[in-house]
């Protein structure tokens, strides 16, 4: 959270590793579009194709790459990735609100559970028997932390939040609303026709500097953990399914999802609505683009892509049909290249 006075070019640059052309002394409060920006404002150009609006933009500075900060004359935080340096300052100025100042009388802590002097506990949170709540902890209106579970220090679980039992969530995790971590996974045995449910026993273990967006599902593990490397970054609506194995830093868009005993490497990504089969083995720095479906392992780092790219309906259809020919033509080829052969056979025989 900033405070009125707002920060100089030059303690910026200091703290993001920016070179300050212009005004060093200029202050800003607040970040912006490079459309909206106005006087106090600090924004950013990464794209060429946006510079167009360096001309009119009224913000205070600009963080900008030096080849484009060549022919501007305003205030600029010189760096080799404008983006990042964006990122970095907007987490400086950033305003939104604690999701609870100490705990609120309504909320319900068992008297089991342990919970750091320095934690924010909101209006109507439960925590259960034997949890523990680490320092610096916001926990939001409405949420609950389950038998045993875990929060690390300076977590920030949004309202509405369920994490049930036996889950561990490392430092300076983030937590948005409507999500489930820890729920039991799709385990069900067949009795001639009937299913049997098999008991969810493991549990979930995610490390530090997570995020996941809002109505995420995490699946508890059957017997072992589902286990979530340091870094790890999902969008909204994601699934991953019980004794599921993301490694260190990796990242998935909305809809993505994970089917069981599948184990993602480290830096890895995965597009929107990106599906991953189950008991499936992903090599680190895979790049999995959007709507694809990964049926097998992949032991190289890459970027792979599946299904048909967008066209007009009517070409579309004439496509299906043919897709739907692919086995008669098939044979009739391999018809055709052993008709082909016994020709070939016969014409060097005579």
């Amino acid at each position: 959270m900033i405070d009125n006075q707002g920060y100089t070019l030059e303690q910026i640059a200091a703290l993001i590793g920016a070179e300050v052309k212009g005004d060093a002394a200029c202050r800003v409060f607040s970040v912006n579009t490079i459309q909206d920006s106005v006087s106090g404002h600090i924004t950013f150009l990464s794209n060429p194709k946006y510079r167009t609006y360096l001309t009119d933009t009224k913000a205070s500075a600009v963080i900008m790459s030096a080849e484009l900060a060549e022919d501007y004359d305003g205030n600029a935080l010189v760096m080799s990735n404008p983006y990042l340096g964006f990122a970095r300052v907007a987490q400086l100025l950033d305003t939104t609100p604690s999701l609870a100042q100490g705990i609120h009388p309504t909320a319900v802590i068992h008297e089991s559970a342990t919970v750091s002097e320095s934690a924010h506990i909101g209006p109507n949170a439960v925590v259960a028997a034997q949890a523990v709540i680490g320092d610096n902890v916001e926990l939001g209106a409405g949420s609950y932390v389950g038998h045993g579970s875990v929060l690390g220090e300076a977590a920030k679980i949004y309202p509405n939040v369920t994490i049930t039992h036996g889950v561990q969530i490392g430092k300076r995790a983030i937590v948005h609303s409507g999500t489930t971590i820890g729920s039991d996974g799709f385990g069900f045995a067949s009795d001639n026709g009937l299913w049997v449910k098999i008991p969810q026993l493991g549990g979930v273990v995610i490390g530090d500097d997570f995020e996941c967006g809002a109505n995420c599902t995490i699946d508890r593990g059957a017997l072992n953990d589902t286990i979530i490397g340091n870094g790890v970054k999902l969008d909204n609506l994601c699934h991953l399914a019980h004794n599921v194995e993301i490694g260190e830093h990796s990242a998935m868009a909305a809809y993505a999802g994970v089917a069981g005993s599948s184990r993602v490497g480290d830096y890895c990504t995965a597009g929107g609505r990106a599906t991953i089969l189950g008991h499936i083995e992903i090599a680190d720095r895979v790049h999995i683009t959007a709507g694809s479906q990964v049926s097998k392992s992949l032991n190289k780092a890459g970027a792979y892509s599946s299904g048909a790219p967008l066209m007009e309906n009517r070409e579309w259809r004439k496509n299906m049909v043919r897709v739907r020919q692919l086995d008669e033509m098939a044979k009739k080829i391999k018809l055709l290249e052993k008709e082909l052969k016994q020709l070939k056979g016969e014409n060097e025989n005579d």
